[in-house]
């Protein structure tokens, strides 16, 4: 076969061999890179080796990694890094450092490098965790603009930033031990004038040059001006001593801030995506599967110290950078493997000799296997962090770290109404509350929109508004309302339950950013949801309509019955079962558990209004299977519990204790007209300081005191040996009232 033909040919195998795995990867939920290195072993020389022009598709494949940085370097964001700049600079820098030096500490101590020069080398590689992975597993959960999201990309670009550095260092840890201070300080002086000589170009060439190729309107002349000029600089720093990969990287970075960037990103992407495809299949090739196999304990052990000693460096960073203890190990636990970048580099430091290939194979095995972890970690979390929270002591120090990072003194004490999240929305809505002249308080956990809060005068707390100490600070007990407008599903359901734990009769208002979670939001007690996309389509429509002329009574009418309905006639129709597996989904992130009803119960033929389930335990019901089969999920409140059925109930360990205790008949529940207030004992209050049998308020007001709230938590069922207190402001007392009228005489009890 002709030497040209069957270098064609080897590409095409390569090339399939990475769809096919790739294929295979998706369907078992991986990330796709897997497949294209399992693709890339399978034909390659360790495999079937079916490629035999190796040489020429590895040199190939390094167009790979310079697209890969150079669309890295175009989609580099200084104002995403601005948002979490503290953690993302100061922790992202820490963290690469740390793991370098701890690294190379360990790596010489036990002989795994023969130098301290392979030691850095290697503790730059297990330095990058995998931005691509990572990304694809927060956007699935929506969680990018989560505190956790926020600061774990934060740090992934600082990563990615100094894989530039690391490329144009590189080359000069090959150097005799003598000469590699003198080597690093030459290549970072290249750098420097590098990037100085990048900022002229990128300020001064570049926007004409882009300018003058859209000019054209010309598709395939602007991409290929776009790839020459990343090729054309790629080659320039090949040729200053650095690497293809840096030049490629700084290309981007070049572009980056021109406003032609986006649209040189989409005419790059598929050819990233091809070129990048071949590259990790090429490094595939290089896998000998082997020897992976004669080493699966070593690889499976280096597995367990990179995810620990990961998890043990980043959490201490993000814990010293004042972020709760929560998102702290949320974010150990997320950037605790190895990056694809890394790949990278392990490639050109076994090209320059900087690691022995049983070092290199070691280093792809054990980041192939961390990189198939991660998906299932992140996955995780939210279990192990609903098992935390019904530990006790666990539960203690979790709710400790949520402390507010800082609290002014001009926050309203009473009368004011609280706004979680000070984005888009939330500006909004301040301004309108500003324009009627009320009072005010903000909650918000980003640096950026805080100094915002600062320079405005505007109240705030400065912490995660999921935060039951936070809301506290907020004044939620003593607030006319609370508007939630956070980007985060999981944040947004758990700051609803936890304000309502606080005050159960707060008018909530919920901004929900997914269908899915508008009915979930309800039944969670919100007064009332909003669905951003929704009431768009309603604007519009109505505005058409007024246009067509049919008369505004009749389209407001129509709207307000579509609000009612909760949206449910312009909600796209979801199967049955994916609802249930939302809604399962939902709740096991926020710490839910089934119950059956037993035979006697009391809550057996009531209805869930007549229940009142979330003012008596503090559950919400989310979910009722029958015994016959059927489900009913998020179901109304005319609903009446039957024998047997099984509950979803969501709450809190304590809540969830006390609904088990209600349902078994283990205390007393409201009669048929019963009906629930819940009274402010003051500090000036006679009660103070006196136990339930003391004070006689059965006796005296035909009432019974079923649950106190204090400092934000239940004290449920108390017997009479519980006492009165005060000088909390959320210390609330449940009473039943035998009659829906207040009953006269007990308001004496408040004074």
């Amino acid at each position: 076969m002709q030497e040209d033909f069957r270098l064609i040919v080897d590409l095409v195998v390569v090339l399939a061999a990475a769809a096919g795995g790739g294929l295979l990867a998706a369907l078992l939920r991986q990330p796709v890179i897997l497949g294209y290195l399992v693709g890339g072993a399978i034909v390659g020389p360790a495999g079937l080796g079916l490629v035999k022009e190796l040489i020429q598709v590895e040199t190939l494949a390094q167009f790979g990694a310079a697209f890969l940085l150079f669309a890295l370097g175009v989609e580099f964001s200084f104002s995403e890094l601005k948002k979490v700049q503290g953690i993302s600079l100061g922790g992202g820098t820490l963290q690469i450092l740390s793991t370098i030096l701890i690294t190379t500490l360990i790596s010489v101590g036990v002989g795994w490098v023969t130098s301290p020069t392979q030691g850095v080398f290697l503790g730059a590689i297990l330095s990058l965790s995998s931005t691509a992975v990572v990304l694809k597993c927060l956007m699935e959960r929506n969680e990018t603009e989560t505190a956790h999201g926020r600061v774990m990309l934060g740090i992934l670009v600082v990563q990615d930033l100094a894989l530039g550095l690391m490329l144009a260092v590189l080359p000069a840890l090959n150097r005799p031990s003598e000469e590699i201070g003198i080597a690093v300080g030459i290549a970072l002086l290249k750098t420097g004038l590098l990037a100085a000589g990048a900022v002229v170009v990128g300020i001064w060439i570049i926007p004409p040059f882009l300018r003058l190729l859209a000019r054209t309107e010309s598709r395939e002349l602007f991409l290929l001006g776009t790839v020459a000029l990343c090729l054309g600089i790629a080659l320039l720093t090949e040729y200053m001593g650095l690497s293809i990969e840096m030049g490629a990287f700084i290309a981007g970075l070049m572009i980056s801030e021109v406003e032609y960037a986006d649209q040189t990103l989409t005419y790059v992407e598929p050819i990233r995506d091809i070129f990048a495809s071949l590259f990790f299949a090429a490094i595939g090739m290089l896998i000998d599967p082997i020897f992976i196999w004669n080493n699966l304990e070593l690889i499976l052990g280096l597995v367990g110290l990179v995810l620990l000693g990961k998890f043990l460096i980043v959490t201490p960073l993000v814990r010293a950078f004042r972020y709760p203890l929560k998102t702290s190990l949320i974010v150990g636990l997320g950037l605790a493997q190895i990056g694809e970048f890394s790949f990278v580099l392990a490639s050109k430091g076994q090209v320059l000799g900087l690691v022995s290939r049983r070092i290199y194979l070691l280093i792809l095995g054990t980041t192939a296997v961390t990189l198939m972890i991660t998906p299932f970690v992140l996955r995780l979390i939210p279990v192990l962090m609903n098992w935390a929270e019904t530990v006790p002591w666990m539960k203690s120090i979790l709710d400790g770290s949520d402390e507010p990072w800082e609290i002014p003194e001009n926050l309203p004490t009473q009368g004011h109404i609280v706004v979680c999240g000070y984005g888009r929305v939330g500006q909004n809505i301040v301004k309108r509350l500003q324009v009627h002249n009320q009072l005010v308080v903000v909650i918000d956990q980003s640096e950026q929109a805080i100094q915002q809060l600062r320079e405005a005068q505007i109240p705030y707390v400065y912490g995660n508004a999921a935060s039951l100490h936070v809301l506290e600070s907020a004044g939620v007990a003593r607030a006319k309302g609370l508007a939630i407008a956070l980007p985060d599903p999981m944040n947004t359901r758990l700051t609803l339950k936890r304000a309502l734990e606080v005050a159960p009769d707060l008018d909530a208002i919920v901004r929900a950013t997914q269908d899915k979670d508008i009915e979930l939001l309800y039944q969670l007690g919100a007064k009332e949801v909003v669905q951003p996309e929704i009431e768009t389509s309603l604007e519009l429509s109505a505005h058409l309509l007024t246009g067509i002329g049919v008369p505004m009574p009749i389209i407001q009418r129509e709207i307000q019955q579509i609000r009612s309905s909760h949206y449910a006639d312009l909600q796209p129709e979801r199967p049955a079962y994916q609802i249930s597996r939302d809604l399962k989904v939902a709740a096991q992130d926020m710490n839910s558990k089934w119950f059956t009803l037993p035979e006697g119960s009391p809550l057996v033929g009531m209805t869930i209004e007549e229940t009142d389930l979330r003012r008596l335990t503090g559950v919400s019901l989310m979910a009722i299977q029958r015994s016959k089969g059927e489900e009913i999920d998020y179901p109304d409140a005319q609903v009446a519990l039957e024998t047997a059925d099984r509950l979803l109930v969501v709450g809190e360990s304590d809540e969830l204790i006390a609904f088990a205790e209600l349902a078994k008949g283990g205390t007393a529940i409201p009669s048929e007209n019963a009906s629930c207030q819940w009274l402010l004992v003051p500090e000036t209050s006679l009660a103070v300081g006196q136990t339930l049998a003391e004070l006689h308020v059965r006796r005296q007001f035909g009432v019974l005191i079923q649950a106190i709230r204090r400092e934000g938590k239940f004290i449920r069922f108390p017997n009479g040996q519980s006492d009165v207190q005060a000088g909390d402001r959320s210390c609330y007392v449940a009473a039943f009232i035998r009659s829906n009228k207040r009953v006269p005489g007990f308001h004496r009890f408040q004074k």
